[in-house]
């Protein structure tokens, strides 16, 4: 059966297709890149990888209209709102990926297990004996007024410090919440239409399902706890449907070994310090591989498998955002969201100033669409 790997030019992928390549001397290598955000784009890093292990590299380059023409196809394929706008790439790259293969190698999970988001290395800076909260009480007044957004590198930095200020006063619990969400509960309680009488139901309701999905995170417990909750929550109700989800959609299947189970129970049976210490991420993966990856994988940021939406709604799905699915003639039919929200959402996300609201502009996008389609 013909087998490939998944290779964004990050350690995880990298190293998957590296002990794939021990076993397959013909192996087969994906990547997708981004022709008009070169921000996004990190398809050399993958090409580094491929060469330095000798794999039959595929680097498939999109852009932003080839997102576009496959956003109704892929908004089908899910049968339930689903909002990581990283599937239309996924699809995008499995459908690709299965004029070579049947069966593709992704390297899934590590990030949870191993310890490998932006927000691992924040908690454990805030839990840092050394942690200094005199200089976030220093910088607020100024991140909180500086333009933040993730399509620039400038913007996502200032972006990501203004969110580390916010949650490095909280207790592990809300700092998790804050850090997981796409909105704080503020602004998410601003978009719903609420009245006296429902209210009070709705915020029980929602409290009763934010606590038991945190429950594993105390007090006093390590980080190990914020990895298993990321496992439990992240892992499973967004990586992995993702790509089962868009995988399948192609007929192709994508296994995940980092997931075996001997790997996760190992994993879970590290100590804090062989995964994350200080800015070094997934230690333990890259110390056992230092000798086999292209050095320039260790000195890069991490983006995750994001796509360019601010660029997209400022251009091919401007129409759709102003004229049809958060139009205030849909928002006032519908009867869910707060109008005067939506509008401030839409002001603010094609001001200079957009922040994250183009996560929030995308959740928004696809639940309407399914709204449109099931409840209309």
């Amino acid at each position: 059966m013909p087998i490939g790997t998944f290779l964004s030019g990050g350690i995880d992928s990298s190293v998957i297709s590296t002990l794939a390549k021990r076993h397959k001397s013909d192996l087969n290598t994906f990547s997708i890149g981004y022709k008009d955000e070169p921000f996004f784009d990190e398809t050399n890093y993958a090409n580094s990888v491929a060469k330095k292990i000798g794999s039959k590299h595929h680097a498939f380059l999109l852009s932003n209209n080839d997102l576009y023409e496959n956003l109704n196809e892929i908004l089908d394929y899910f049968d339930e709102p689903f909002a990581d706008s990283s599937a239309i790439a996924v699809y995008i790259l499995c459908k690709h990926t299965k004029q070579h293969v049947s069966v593709a190698l992704s390297g899934d999970g590590a990030d949870e297990i191993f310890s490998g988001y932006n927000k691992h290395a924040a908690e454990f800076r805030v839990r840092h004996p050394s942690f200094n909260e005199s200089l976030i009480n220093w910088g607020y007044p100024l991140w909180s007024i500086l333009p933040k957004s993730r399509n620039h590198k400038l913007t996502n930095i200032n972006r990501q410090l203004y969110k580390f200020s916010l949650g490095a006063k909280l207790s592990n619990k809300e700092r998790y919440w804050l850090w997981a969400a796409i909105l704080d509960e503020k602004h998410t309680n601003d978009l719903f239409i609420t009245n006296p009488i429902n209210e009070s139901d709705f915020l029980n309701r929602y409290h009763k399902r934010k606590n038991n999905l945190l429950k594993n995170i105390t007090i006093d417990g390590d980080i190990n706890e914020v990895f298993y909750t990321d496992t439990k929550m992240v892992l499973v109700n967004d990586m992995l449907k993702k790509v089962d989800s868009m995988s399948m959609a192609n007929s192709l299947e994508v296994r995940t070994p980092f997931l075996d189970y001997r790997v996760v129970n190992f994993a879970f049976s590290l100590p804090v310090e062989f995964k994350i210490n200080g800015q070094i991420k997934k230690k333990i993966l890259q110390d056992t591989f230092k000798n086999e990856l292209p050095e320039e994988l260790y000195n890069r940021a991490k983006h995750g498998f994001e796509v360019p939406l601010l660029s997209w709604f400022r251009k091919e799905l401007r129409s759709t955002i102003e004229n049809d699915l958060l139009s205030d003639t849909f928002i006032l039919e519908q009867g869910i969201f707060n109008l005067s929200a939506i509008q401030r959402l839409k002001k603010q996300l094609f001001s200079k100033n957009p922040n994250d609201t183009a996560a929030t502009v995308w959740a928004l996008i696809v639940f309407n669409t399914w709204w449109k389609k099931y409840c209309r």
